[in-house]
């Protein structure tokens, strides 16, 4: 089911991945673009983690990814990125991010590619994953 206004978890979530003043714009993309989406991980009740995707056919480019403070660590993202590239047949999966985040992409397989400053003081990568020659990581 798809509803116009954000569960406030998933909000919260997405907040890790985007700023304030853009999270609903990124929201209403998944709902308006049918090669965009958005997927919730729940654990119990609630949800945990979120994952949103564009795809373009068999590539897949990761637009936010989070995972609730309080269960990073967990396996929980890794969960994802292997679920999407499961669900969708991806060949490869790629995302950009900043420094933060670079080790956990690196650690799922991720090929690690700094872009500069994209924009100033920010340091952003490529990280890009080729399914077919990674085929491990998603067992």
């Amino acid at each position: 089911m798809y509803s116009h206004i954000i569960e406030p978890s998933v909000r919260e979530l997405l907040l890790y991945a985007t700023s304030f003043e853009k999270v609903d714009q990124a929201y209403r993309k998944y709902l308006v673009s049918p090669n965009q989406h958005l997927f919730g991980f729940k654990k119990g009740n609630s949800i945990v983690g979120c994952i949103g995707i564009e795809l373009h056919g068999y590539n897949g480019v990761i637009k936010h990814i989070a995972v609730s403070p309080e269960e990073r660590g967990n396996g929980i993202g890794s969960k994802m990125i292997t679920l999407i590239c499961e669900k969708y047949s991806l060949t490869n999966i790629s995302a950009e991010t900043d420094k933060d985040a670079v080790e956990f992409y690196r650690k799922f397989g991720f090929k690690v590619t700094p872009l500069g400053e994209k924009y100033p003081g920010v340091e952003r990568y490529l990280c890009e994953c080729n399914n077919s020659i990674n085929n491990s990581m998603l067992i």
